[in-house]
């Protein structure tokens, strides 16, 4: 019987020994947290005058990360791009390579590939778009396929950036004052820095009741391919607020010649402007609508105006799971046929 209890002795403070040691251990390095999601599309479209539509099923997103945190203050974030024809970086490939000191919510520095801070759309993970796409403001002018000739980067660049919350609210606690201020090598995902020039963005959003953001962002800088240069300055202002209702609007601004694959200045249209606006509203538990209203015009002039109508439903039975179903009505100034519709189905899955 000694014997027994001895050895469940030592079993018990070995196991204590175990939990303290790692208990120690998660303060150095938390345990990664793994996750991804799936989205996929059925789409079709009416419009005429072109070979294909793109109609039919695909996999619009298919991304793994990992994130977590070590020595508690250090947050990391890897997330990769596991399907598509990004043209910007063909096949599989990474998103998001970031680590950020984060210790104070008034101060925080951010380095490696993230989500440029330009925009309130930009940053929002395609779940919480409210529809099966971004707004041109954000395709056309935060790096998804620029106007400048960029190739699509997802709207993210590599470079340095810190951002903060101010001043607590004494009965809420939500913060009044959101900055962030950010230096960009100005060439996109996974590229190394093609001229001595940075791109520098940044925004201040105020915040004066709950879940309501007033901001505007500016962006200064240059973006160079294969021999040429072109400039990008521009600015945006907007709100949004996000509760059980959504309302986002923004309006964005953007002087610089573009490239159109052979010469610098394309038609010789160096500026454009954009804006949209979406609305969200419950109408049960599991159901929310949306509607948006989605305008960009190349030259700042309505002739040629592309302009956007959705409806759009989102079905949730699960946290995990989301179901869409929309409608687009186009109508592009611009293209052989200006009026068409597009219906689209999307399924999200994430674990």
């Amino acid at each position: 019987m000694n014997l027994l209890f001895k050895s469940m002795l030592c079993s018990i403070l070995a196991a204590g020994s175990f939990v303290s040691a790692s208990a120690q251990n998660k303060d150095v390095v938390s345990t990664p947290k793994f996750g991804g999601y799936i989205i996929g599309k059925y789409s079709y479209q009416d419009n005429e005058g072109t070979t294909t539509n793109g109609d039919g099923f695909n996999a619009r997103l298919i991304r793994v990360y990992v994130d977590g945190s070590v020595l508690g203050d250090f947050k990391y974030r890897l997330q990769m791009e596991v399907n598509g024809d990004n043209t910007a970086s063909k096949g599989a490939h990474v998103k998001d390579f970031y680590i950020e000191w984060a210790k104070h919510k008034e101060f925080s520095v951010r380095v490696g590939q993230f989500k440029r801070a330009f925009t309130f759309e930009n940053p929002y993970n395609p779940w919480d778009v409210g529809v099966g796409d971004y707004s041109q403001l954000v395709k056309k002018l935060a790096g998804m396929g620029d106007r400048c000739g960029e190739a699509s980067t997802g709207g993210r660049d590599q470079g340095l950036q810190i951002q903060g919350d101010l001043l607590p609210d004494a009965n809420d606690g939500h913060r009044y004052i959101h900055y962030q201020l950010a230096v960009y090598n100005g060439n996109g995902i996974n590229h190394a820095d093609n001229n001595k020039q940075k791109d520098l963005i940044g925004t201040l959003q105020v915040q004066p009741i709950k879940n309501l953001y007033i901001g505007a962002f500016g962006w200064t800088g240059t973006y160079g391919k294969q021999g040429f240069e072109v400039d990008r300055n521009r600015y945006n202002i907007g709100l949004k607020y996000e509760s059980d209702w959504t309302v986002r609007a923004e309006y964005a601004h953007s002087k610089g010649k573009v490239y159109d694959g052979v010469t610098v200045g394309g038609k010789g249209l160096d500026k454009a402007d954009a804006f949209y606006a979406t609305v969200g509203a419950p109408v049960s538990k599991l159901v929310k609508v949306y509607a948006k209203y989605d305008l960009y015009r190349n030259g700042c002039v309505g002739e040629n105006a592309s302009t956007i109508y959705s409806l759009a439903a989102n079905i949730r039975p699960h946290k995990n799971l989301m179901l869409q179903l929309q409608y687009n009505h186009v109508n592009d100034k611009t293209a052989l046929d200006q009026n068409y519709n597009q219906l689209w189905a999307e399924a999200y899955i994430r674990w």
